[in-house]
């Protein structure tokens, strides 16, 4: 009988990847489950009283918020900076990271078959940073805000992940996908109307959050648009053992030389990726229908060295 492999393994072959994608779906569930273990701990030590009417939950929940999600007062912004890079890895609410962690897992792994683990890392982060400071810059700005501004606080990573949902999805505007009901789609169409819907919901009760999506989503635009030029991403280069440099012209070539001893070109690297990781998806499927055991040397080794590929 042929083996299956179980949801488990194949979640398990993901996250043992030494990636940028796998990272930042790990940073965000570790923070999330973190901040569950320090409700539950409060739950221990709260009054019978606090336990049956929830108050301990509200009051552990409301530090959590205030020491590392993002605060729309800029004074209190001053005394606690890191709040710009917390409160994009900071969910209080299950279903929040879920769907924030389905879009990253969907679009980061297109983003990275045509663009680098590091750009797939800075666009997070520049995505988030600038979601925040539009947020900032909103709520004390327009006047509607006044009152909410001395209490309002940002957190989630939906402005990093939008950012990589619009950049790749300007990057590469006519990738298709397939939905369930709606069938072909190109990304371009998915980025533009998940866009739209924050236009329209910026007078919904959480007006601060659409405002740091439509910040992430400037981000990946203006990021698509860079590219292949100027790309800030390059100052991330120092966590992947490279030089830091922001110009594209004296970017070392990823490819190896070619048969005749001639560099590849951008376009053929890029056919090369897309062609290597048809084969990794390929021997993942023959896992599936006959067990790893079914696979031959070649498929064994490159599948391994795929899993400890560094970007």
């Amino acid at each position: 009988m042929f083996q299956q492999v179980s949801l488990l393994e194949r979640i398990k072959i993901f996250f043992s990847k030494r990636e940028v994608l796998p990272g930042l779906i790990l940073a965000n569930i570790a923070v999330w489950l973190a901040s569950v273990l320090v409700r539950n701990f409060a739950f221990l030590f709260s009054s019978p009283e606090s336990a049956t009417n929830g108050n301990y939950k509200l009051l552990v929940t409301e530090w959590i918020m205030n020491s590392f999600a993002v605060p729309a007062n800029i004074e209190v912004l001053m005394v606690k900076p890191w709040t710009l890079f917390t409160y994009m890895f900071l969910h209080t609410d299950f279903m929040h990271i879920l769907f924030n962690m389905l879009w990253l897992w969907w679009f980061g792994a297109i983003f990275i078959q045509y663009l680098s683990q590091r750009q797939l890392l800075g666009t997070y982060i520049f995505g988030g940073l600038l979601g925040a400071f539009l947020y900032i810059a909103a709520f004390n700005f327009f006047p509607v805000f006044d009152l909410a501004r001395e209490s309002s606080v940002a957190l989630g990573a939906s402005a990093s992940v939008l950012a990589i949902v619009v950049a790749i999805a300007f990057y590469v505007p006519d990738y298709t996908v397939n939905l369930l009901f709606l069938g072909q789609i190109k990304i371009k169409y998915i980025a533009l109307i998940t866009i739209f819907i924050d236009l329209l919901m910026i007078s919904s009760g959480n007006a601060g959050g659409h405002i740091a999506h439509l910040g992430g989503a400037l981000w990946g635009f203006a990021y698509a648009k860079m590219l292949p030029g100027t790309d800030p991403t390059r100052i991330f280069n120092v966590f992947f053992g490279n030089k830091f440099s922001f110009s594209s012209k004296i970017k070392k070539k990823k490819f190896k030389v070619q048969q005749g001893g001639r560099t590849a070109t951008d376009e053929e690297y890029n056919r090369y990726k897309i062609l290597k990781q048809q084969k990794i998806d390929s021997i993942l499927d023959k896992i599936s229908r006959s067990g790893y055991d079914s696979l031959t040397k070649e498929e064994k080794e490159l599948l391994f060295s795929s899993s400890q590929k560094k970007p």
